[in-house]
């Protein structure tokens, strides 16, 4: 329940500091992960990112201070990171269904957002089956996109790079180029440090610096199996952090997860989920 615990330690910092700017660095280590992982713990658990979630409990103070301490509307909007009436307006009217005078008069009701709290969720269904497993250094070459920083826009875009490289011939390519461990195609999560990117690649051997070249660092791994659609690996990648990694014993190491597709069809591939592990 350890893991459990922090989450909450970290919705408890958010609670706190309402009225601040908030380092998602800070969140992640209270809860004793990476930034990226947390958003997508976060994200896997609330249903919803982690800026919507303070955004909208943000909101749902401002409403409550309106009506308990009267105070101005330009205050309010202040006290909670917008710097224009304008842009407070418009987002409290939406996430409210009034606006903030009416509220403040007590001429309207508003929306109670109150704060999560998290507990291990336990679904019905398969078991999962897990190997830990130590792999040694992986020399990949791929093509690479930037993962945003809220990482709810990156389940377009990572489809996206996806079908563009098997528009104009990449994906072939790096097929033809894997002449090493793992031997699949790979689709890498790459998140430590301040560059975010995805890299759809190939562990090869082989110099071609039309490619962009990567070095997945030797450590430790929980790897999960399953087939199926995109929609059931995030299915998967969801059930690994909220089910299994909660109670496991283990922490996710800040380095790259990657996704192992031994055959790549849209339709019903067969992969592996490579979660790194401390």
């Amino acid at each position: 329940m350890d893991g459990i615990d922090k989450l909450n330690q970290a919705i408890d910092y958010i609670e706190q500091h309402l009225n601040e700017d908030i380092d998602y660095q800070v969140l992640a280590d209270i809860a004793g992960c990476s930034s990226y992982y947390f958003q997508k713990l976060f994200l896997y658990m609330a249903q919803l990112s982690l800026s919507e979630y303070i955004r909208f409990r943000r909101l749902s103070m401002a409403a409550v201070d309106l009506q308990k301490t009267k105070c101005k509307v330009i205050d309010a909007a202040l006290t909670y990171g917008y710097d224009s009436p304008t842009a407070f307006n418009r987002a409290f009217k939406r996430f409210h269904g009034a606006a903030p005078s009416l509220v403040k008069q007590g001429k309207a009701s508003f929306a109670a957002y109150p704060p999560i709290r998290f507990s291990v969720l336990k679904q019905g269904g398969d078991e999962l089956s897990v190997r830990i497993e130590k792999k040694p250094a992986i020399r990949i070459l791929g093509i690479a996109c930037p993962l945003a920083k809220n990482l709810e826009q990156n389940f377009k875009a990572v489809p996206d790079q996806w079908q563009a490289a098997v528009a104009n011939g990449k994906l072939i390519e790096l097929v033809l180029m894997n002449n090493a461990y793992p031997n699949a195609l790979l689709g890498v999560s790459i998140h430590h440090g301040e560059e975010w990117k995805y890299m759809i690649a190939s562990a090869s051997t082989i110099n071609n610096h039309d490619y962009e070249e990567y070095l997945i660092q030797a450590g430790s791994w929980a790897v999960f199996s399953g087939q199926g659609d995109n929609h059931s690996l995030q299915a998967l990648q969801r059930r690994v952090l909220l089910e299994w990694l909660p109670t496991s014993g283990y922490e996710c190491d800040d380095a790259a997860d990657v996704e192992v597709y031994f055959k790549a069809d849209p339709h019903l591939a067969i992969y592996e989920y490579w979660l790194p592990i401390k």
